[in-house]
């Protein structure tokens, strides 16, 4: 196998219908690129889990292809899959065994994990969570946030070319989200590339290279996360304390979805706008203008302008 593989995931086609007729995926074209944190976006629902498992070899598809490290899938599970770490709707742990007696069990059932380094290998594992002082503890005692950083320890007992996450900040407070997120870009500068579904915009515009958008099984976009959110028209922001007249001007003017908020008022200004000209339009209207400006697009904005629906901000 090259040692260099370009596109760490390829997907042509893939389609998972369930029994009932339901399409959970639909005819899924996916390109990941090696070394990118990619972030796999979708409302709870959307199909994100469903293609994960198909990825992993853990359910068949029911058409289409998947290609991990270069090498299709799930016939070439058994040579793949010890170069891939996952993390997939939480961890299934032992619940009478301690943090790490759960990690050494973990590394017993790799065949190709050296029991010489075992317990070197399950303490770097812990240290690198942030679970070293909980490593003692009864894994049935550990909140839902320990129970997610331990499973993600299993998941780097070794280096791993790729991590899949599914999820991975589900059941974090705010402070653990922190450290999950730090933890990936770690990851990713070190080489591996990360493969991340969420439903929390916040989280792939924070630690993503890449992203792709699910909705009802299908996907809308793929591509880096600058040009998702460059592809999304900016909007004009009046901060003024006339705001009633700055409505009107701006509407007289063209500019359409007019929202005032307080001292505020937002709109999108037609594609052939003069800013400049707008704002000369209000001052000689005798509007007092205080800020006037174009807002940097968010990945929120295109993703309701992708699809049509909203999404998590932030959890």
């Amino acid at each position: 196998m090259d040692s260099v593989v370009d596109r760490v995931i390829e997907t042509r086609g893939l389609t998972k219908r369930y029994g009932g007729g339901q399409l959970a995926v639909d005819r899924l074209d996916l390109t990941v690129p090696a070394g990118s944190v990619f972030g796999f976006l979708g409302p709870n629902g959307s199909g994100k889990t469903t293609t994960i498992r198909m990825l992993l070899g853990l359910i068949e598809p029911t058409a289409g292809s998947a290609v991990l490290l270069g090498r299709p899938m799930p016939r070439a599970a058994r040579a793949v899959l010890p170069e891939v770490g996952a993390l997939i709707e939480g961890p299934a742990l032992y619940g009478y065994l301690t943090g790490r007696d759960n990690l050494v069990r973990y590394d017993a059932a790799d065949p190709t994990a050296d029991p010489r380094t075992r317990r070197a290998r399950v303490a770097g594992a812990l240290e690198r969570v942030g679970l070293t002082a909980a490593a003692g503890k009864r894994a049935r005692a550990y909140s839902l946030g320990m129970k997610q950083r331990l499973g993600l320890a299993a998941a780097l007992l070794r280096p791993r070319r790729l991590l899949v996450l599914d999820e991975p900040t589900n059941g974090l407070d705010p402070q653990g989200m922190r450290e999950i997120r730090a933890l990936v870009r770690e990851l990713a500068a070190d080489g591996t590339t990360v493969f991340l579904s969420s439903h929390l915009l916040d989280e792939i515009e924070q630690v993503c290279t890449h992203a792709a958008v699910m909705t009802r099984g299908r996907l809308i976009t793929q591509g880096t996360v600058a040009e998702l959110a460059a592809g999304t028209r900016r909007r004009l922001a009046v901060t003024t304390p006339d705001p009633g007249a700055a409505v009107r001007v701006l509407k007289e003017r063209g500019v359409t979805d007019v929202v005032a908020v307080d001292d505020r008022v937002t709109g999108e200004p037609p594609a052939d706008a003069d800013p400049a000209e707008l704002n000369a339009a209000l001052v000689g209207a005798g509007v007092r203008v205080r800020a006037f400006g174009l807002e940097r697009a968010s990945l929120e904005d295109a993703f309701v302008a992708l699809t049509g629906e909203g999404f998590d901000v932030a959890g």
